[in-house]
């Protein structure tokens, strides 16, 4: 199977985390998309609401979805959610699977600082979406990295030992200007921000009197 994973706080979950996936789910012919909140997030701030809290939206977004499934691995762990630590697990759960973790530019652009980021290759590919018509200046050193992983797979495209990891993905997706930060400030004044919530979230969200001041 071909596996996409986006991992994230989901605090709360929004259409802008959902509405990419979906798009990289078509661009990409994937089986499936995993959607894994973390527990102690390495290079964000802690989240506002529990990771049970978390976990029940996004199972709740996940069964209105079609090919989503909840992954709590990282919301069972009680250390940092190291993405390398992440991937290595779940390959060994789908050894014979290829593995696509979904990650924004602005992410990519920071990879340099992950906990042994360069591993990341020896269990996934990486999918890294980016705006339309956006790119990384010539000299920056992930644009070097992305040239070099872009030849390596059209120089090893017909070696199978190179189809399970190790190759980049870019994925022009449709831009969304939104935040969880935004929506948690509408939340906290009392709006309704129903257009960039799933009906069920909103409805969490509200029965629970979730991000109130």
């Amino acid at each position: 199977m071909r596996i996409g994973i986006l991992g994230g706080t989901f605090d709360p979950i929004h259409y802008g985390h959902i509405r990419p996936a979906i798009e990289v789910k078509h661009a990409l012919a994937l089986d499936k998309i995993l959607l894994m909140p973390n527990h102690i997030p390495p290079h964000k701030q802690q989240p506002n609401l529990t990771t049970a809290q978390r976990l029940k939206m996004v199972a709740d977004v996940c069964s209105q979805l079609d090919g989503f499934e909840l992954c709590d691995i990282e919301a069972k762990r009680d250390t940092p959610s190291y993405t390398v630590i992440t991937l290595e697990q779940l390959k060994s759960l789908h050894p014979e699977d290829e593995l696509f973790f979904i990650m924004g530019m602005d992410s990519f652009i920071q990879l340099q600082s992950w906990h042994e980021w360069q591993r990341l290759f020896d269990f996934a590919h990486l999918v890294i979406c980016q705006r339309p018509g956006w790119q990384l200046d010539a000299e920056h050193p992930m644009q070097q990295i992305l040239t070099a992983r872009s030849q390596a797979l059209a120089e090893h495209a017909a070696n199978p030992a190179h189809r399970n990891g190790g190759q980049i993905f870019p994925v022009t997706i449709t831009p969304q200007d939104i935040s969880s930060t935004h929506i948690r400030e509408q939340l906290a004044k009392g709006e309704i921000p129903a257009d960039l919530l799933m009906p069920v979230t909103l409805d969490y969200i509200q029965n629970q009197r979730l991000y109130l001041p």
